[in-house]
């Protein structure tokens, strides 16, 4: 009779990785500063070659390329560093998929110093920043996030719009809430020739999405709205109204009664387009959606990753109908999209 097959053994390799993970994200954000990436790109690769272009040590430059080889981002060939596809694609500032920017948001010291003391927000359910964390008034957060994260949230803003547009090419008023880059509303501007955006963010930040609006040649159809969406007139009445990574810094109750503030500026069957992380109901799947529920617990007073029946029920609470649920090929991000 053959016996079953014996168990793997444990090991506490997860354990270690998991408290060294720290030293992945400066190793990447480190590479990007010193311009590692392009350095391999342009060749010949070599240690020397690449600390003279990076202005480093050899000895640094060689430890963290190897170190980067190790986690999968670069490769080694008889002592030459190499792209991979992915760093190629996505790391070489020569790729026009360029993603190395959104290091400096992703890795600012502000947005990490509160895990640090991740016990204590844990014990008291909210994040140890100052005032409300990253949506305290006029954080300059959001202008390195507009300056710096267009490149991840770029590839999201078609689907978006083809989803908001819904093959409409009439006259259109759209205002979107937190447009950060711009790139969300300038998109549609883009789809419909004669749609016209009202981006409504702090004032420095809205200066940013202007800057995009002109490079797309779209900027007599977009307007500024500076202020707190909590706070400011919307105006209207709009055709769709944009909320693109907004709820989620926000407890229920507090989005319900914007979401109720934003069907009164639509129009009768006008729609509000939500993007946001959504996790699974078991929340803990997809793994990067799950994920995002630590960044809000750190960063937040009340925040969260919401599932889709949490996002649908605000949506209901809010007066709105029709409500679906679109999720983004490739992407972490999902469109919830209700009707006035």
């Amino acid at each position: 009779m053959q016996s079953a097959p014996s168990a793997a053994p444990v090991t506490p390799g997860l354990v270690f990785e998991m408290m060294q993970a720290y030293q992945r994200t400066a190793a990447l954000k480190a590479a990007v500063d010193l311009d590692i990436f392009r350095a391999v790109g342009e060749g010949p690769g070599d240690v020397s070659s690449i600390a003279q272009h990076c202005k480093a040590s050899e000895r640094g430059t060689r430890i963290l390329c190897d170190f980067l080889v190790i986690n999968g981002v670069l490769a080694k060939d008889n002592g030459t560093y190499k792209h991979t596809p992915l760093s190629a694609t996505f790391l070489d500032p020569r790729s026009p998929a360029c993603l190395a920017s959104i290091a400096q948001f992703l890795g600012n010291a502000a947005l990490h110093e509160p895990v640090h003391y991740l016990a204590d927000i844990v014990r008291s359910g909210r994040t140890t920043l100052p005032g409300s964390g990253t949506v305290e008034p006029d954080n300059p957060v959001w202008v390195q996030f507009a300056q710096t994260m267009a490149p991840m949230m770029a590839p999201l803003a078609a689907p978006l719009g083809q989803i908001v547009l819904n093959g409409h090419n009439g006259p259109l008023k759209v205002l979107d809430i937190a447009a950060g880059h711009g790139l969300f509303g300038i998109e549609i501007a883009r789809q419909n020739p004669q749609a016209h955006v009202t981006g409504l963010d702090w004032a420095p930040v809205l200066r940013v999405a202007l800057e995009n609006a002109q490079k797309a040649g779209v900027h007599e159809r977009y307007d500024m709205l500076p202020g707190s969406a909590f706070e400011v007139n919307f105006g209207g009445p709009y055709d769709a109204v944009l909320l693109t990574n907004f709820l989620h810094h926000f407890d229920v109750p507090t989005n319900v009664a914007l979401l109720k503030k934003v069907r009164s500026a639509l129009k009768p069957g006008g729609r509000a387009a939500t993007l946001e992380f959504v996790p699974n109901a078991d929340r803990v799947s997809p793994p990067m959606p799950a994920a995002f529920a630590m960044t809000m617990l750190t960063t937040t007073e009340s925040g969260d990753a919401y599932t889709y029946a949490e996002l649908s029920s605000m949506y209901q609470q809010a007066g709105f109908s029709d409500i679906s649920e679109h999720p983004i090929p490739m992407s972490p991000h999902t469109i919830v999209l209700g009707h006035a």
